[in-house]
């Protein structure tokens, strides 16, 4: 996880709300798969890489924030 700890914070962040909301016109493709998912029509799997794509970013800021609280062990 050392590549996550030294990724920079604020590119992350920056790479998240991008992806969160990419493309911007005419609606970004999460709330596209949402309205999918709620007609039960999110089944093609490039629908659902789709859904994975654009939270990646999301969850690598989550798990750099969640080590961010740990206190780390000393190197050896």
């Amino acid at each position: 996880m050392r590549f996550l700890d030294n990724f920079p914070l604020p590119l992350l962040i920056f790479l998240a709300l991008f992806m969160l909301g990419a493309p911007f016109v005419p609606e970004p493709h999460l709330v596209e798969k949402a309205r999918m998912l709620a007609e039960g029509t999110l089944t093609r799997p490039i629908d659902i890489f789709d859904v994975f794509w654009h939270l990646l970013p999301t969850a690598l800021l989550m798990a750099r924030l969640a080590r961010m609280r740990k206190p780390r062990p000393p190197s050896s």
